[in-house]
């Protein structure tokens, strides 16, 4: 387990609501911030409030020294050869969609995703249609686990230009075999997009060791401001994509009829940035890294088996994904036939201030292809503890004693 100190970085756990304190289990959604991060917000607005890339004077220059320090620190925290590798965006979702705009698709193609692709990662396809493009999908296993035999069908059936899914599920928080999904796919000739959202926070994700062409993250789930993320790509495909959005800063030069693109990441980070959010990210990659996210997971995992323990022995729950703690990283998604989902998460933030997500966690496909109305998802990170564990299993079963 980590050390218990790690939660007095957290200022919104000190607060009291009722009286009482609260428990925060909803970090697959957004993680919560630590003091660190929000003193470099803070310090970016009070010391140099500036505009970074166009200002030569002093604080645009620090600007300008910070935000590329903070590429650097993204890019030792993903395995990057370099920073340029590293594209700064909103989110998980803008940089899935910049590949969706941008790569060379023709008619015919073919993109590849799961059966539990968040919506991020299967409406950008399906948009493709119009082009000719098709998208495939790669069925579960029954149990929920990748099922490679499907994969590799799906591959030899010819055509597949590129396969985009998600690393770690947001619905059950399994991990597909990236290392090996990838061999294949390079050895059919095909390109390979990971949705990072759930890994990079929480686990070690080399981009070389993985040689993943493509991956997109949030900052929003590994400790950093909202509105920032991070497409990793590599450095000669980058350089072949053109950007679906520009304007200032991304180009050399203009005439009234033509203009010269500045190079990768340059080229696709358009108009004035994120440069507090940015800078706040690099902090937040920093802490991580001091922890060790190899920490990080054995202590998700090792408080998810005590919650999977308990919920195994509650009549009528249903957990959704692998049946071990082990295979689920840090969610524990499950729910009840004859209660929903959303009374559930209400009835839990209402008496003991437990607080999850509740729904089809942007997963609708998944959920309405097994008829199952939504889930009540618990997610858990580094912050939490088993007191956290105790008070929310406490609370669950005085729910479904008053139902």
């Amino acid at each position: 387990m980590l050390n218990s100190k790690i939660r007095e970085d957290f200022p919104v756990l000190e607060r009291k609501i009722n009286g009482k304190g609260i428990v925060y289990l909803d970090s697959a959604c957004m993680s919560l911030k630590p003091k660190q991060v929000i003193e470099k917000l803070i310090e970016y607005y009070t010391l140099y409030p500036a505009c970074g890339g166009r200002s030569q004077h002093k604080l645009g220059s620090e600007v300008n020294e910070k935000y590329h320090r903070s590429r650097e620190i993204i890019a030792k925290f993903i395995g990057a050869k370099k920073p340029e590798e590293v594209v700064f965006t909103r989110n998980t979702t803008e940089g899935i969609n910049l590949i969706s705009r941008s790569f060379e698709f023709k008619r015919g193609d073919v993109v590849l995703t799961t059966d539990k692709e968040h919506n991020s990662n299967l409406l950008p396809w399906q948009l493709l249609k119009e082009k000719g493009v098709k998208q495939k999908i790669v069925n579960s296993n029954p149990d929920l686990t990748f099922n490679m035999n499907d994969f590799e069908q799906k591959m030899n059936e010819g055509n597949v230009k590129l396969v985009s899914m998600v690393h770690t599920s947001n619905l059950d928080g399994y991990t597909i075999p990236a290392k090996e999904v990838i061999k294949m796919a390079h050895d059919f000739g095909a390109y390979v997009l990971l949705d990072g959202a759930q890994s990079v926070p929480r686990m070690v994700v080399n981009v070389r060791k993985l040689d993943v062409d493509f991956l997109a993250f949030s900052g929003h789930k590994m400790l950093g401001p909202t509105g920032t993320g991070v497409l990793y790509g590599k450095e000669q495909l980058l350089e072949n994509l053109n950007p679906f959005l520009v304007g200032g800063d991304t180009v050399q030069n203009s005439t009234y009829t033509s203009h010269v693109l500045l190079k990768s990441p340059e080229k696709f980070e358009a108009g004035l940035q994120n440069y507090a959010g940015m800078i706040a990210l690099g902090e937040a990659a920093r802490y991580i890294m001091k922890i060790k996210r190899k920490n990080i997971e054995e202590h998700e995992i090792e408080l998810n088996k005590l919650i999977t323990n308990e919920l195994q022995e509650i009549e009528g729950i249903k957990i959704i994904g692998p049946e071990k703690a082990e295979s689920r990283g840090g969610i524990s998604s499950f729910y009840i036939n004859k209660m929903n989902s959303h009374e559930i998460a209400i009835m839990l933030s209402e008496l003991g201030n437990v607080f999850v997500r509740s729904g089809q966690h942007c997963v609708h496909s998944w959920f309405n292809a097994h008829n199952i109305n939504g889930s009540v998802r618990v997610s858990l990170y580094l912050y939490n503890n088993q007191k956290d564990v105790e008070t929310f299993i406490e609370t669950l079963k005085n729910i479904l004693f008053l139902k």
